[in-house]
């Protein structure tokens, strides 16, 4: 086998995107900060989905960007304190989570698939099956999703169909 290509790093802001994409980006600001043309495939389903190479889901709420979904393997890293948010284990992400609520002050949230959120900085990780390992798969969500009781209970779920 060859060299695995090293994983591009982005950057968390808490509350306003992920790496070069804002929330409140139209689809093709979104196309255009990943430096694509367009997205591979467009999906339906609660949200208007679409998913980019390199494991980026973009998921919009009236045609503005409100949630990035990164591939557990295959998507960009981001790290919170240190710890990498995708492709770590399910369980150490979970401890990390409250380890770092209980340290900053987060907010910390369940959603319905048992997943665990930081509403204030915009964090929810969930699980991926990848092979015979689960891996953690975070999603970026702007704060009205998270604060509303209808979207947290539709968030994009893993394996979910459009």
């Amino acid at each position: 086998m060859g060299v695995v290509a090293e994983r591009e790093c982005w950057e968390l802001r808490s509350g306003a995107g992920v790496g070069p994409l804002q929330f409140g980006m139209s689809p093709a600001e979104v196309a255009q900060a990943l430096l694509v043309p367009e997205p591979q495939e467009r999906a339906g389903g609660p949200y208007a989905q679409e998913d980019f190479p390199d494991g980026v889901k973009a998921f919009y709420d009236a045609g503005k960007l409100a949630c990035v979904a990164l591939d557990a393997v295959t998507g960009p890293q981001v790290f919170l304190s240190g710890f990498p948010l995708a492709g770590s284990d399910p369980e150490q992400g979970r401890q990390f989570l409250l380890d770092h609520a209980a340290e900053h002050g987060n907010c910390l949230l369940y959603t319905p698939d048992d997943s665990l959120s930081l509403t204030d900085i915009g964090v929810l990780l969930r699980s991926q099956q990848v092979g015979a390992a689960r891996l953690t798969r975070p999603l970026f969500i702007k704060e009205e999703w998270l604060e509303s009781e209808y979207f947290r209970d539709h968030l994009p779920l893993e394996g979910a169909s459009g």
